[in-house]
């Protein structure tokens, strides 16, 4: 096995022990043997996402991207950084969306993706775009519990 393939497997065992400094660590010297392979950074983006370094992982995630543009995990991962930070006061929303479309353009059927699209277009004020994307997901999944409250909360609070 190639060493940098070594170094990473190790980082995500230790990703998944909660040794998330060791972790991080591994998939630096992954990266640092091979720098254009996208598994690597989207890896060391999930340890400092775990860790709540969103402006490392984002870099990270955007990393992955720029190398597989097929990346579904790091669009929506990256999206979920976005809408989820306490610490910015005005996140970039638009940006969420934007990754969120790619996420379910790759792949329609992704419920957390369609999910945090709702949450979004909530947070837009898009309500009747959040309804709809909360629609499909419970076509897909008709006992989405989560997204049946919030279809009811937006129909009784916002329309």
């Amino acid at each position: 096995m190639c060493d940098y393939k070594k170094y990473l497997d190790e980082g995500i065992y230790c990703i998944n022990k909660g040794e998330i400094k060791k972790a991080i660590d591994l998939i630096t010297q992954s990266i640092d043997l091979k720098n254009d392979w996208e598994i690597s950074y989207f890896y060391r983006a999930v340890a400092y996402h775990s860790i709540e370094k969103y402006d490392e992982a984002i870099l990270d995630y955007t990393k992955a991207i720029e190398l597989n543009e097929k990346m579904t995990d790091a669009y929506y991962n990256r999206a979920k950084i976005i809408l989820s930070r306490k610490d910015i006061k005005n996140p970039d929303i638009t940006r969420a969306v934007n990754d969120l479309e790619k996420a379910l353009e790759l792949d329609e059927k992704f419920l957390d993706a369609l999910y945090a699209m709702a949450a979004a277009h909530k947070k837009l004020g898009n309500y009747q775009k959040a309804i709809e994307y909360l629609d499909k997901l419970i076509k897909l999944e008709p006992d989405a519990v989560n997204a049946r409250a919030l279809k009811k909360l937006i129909n009784q609070k916002y329309l």
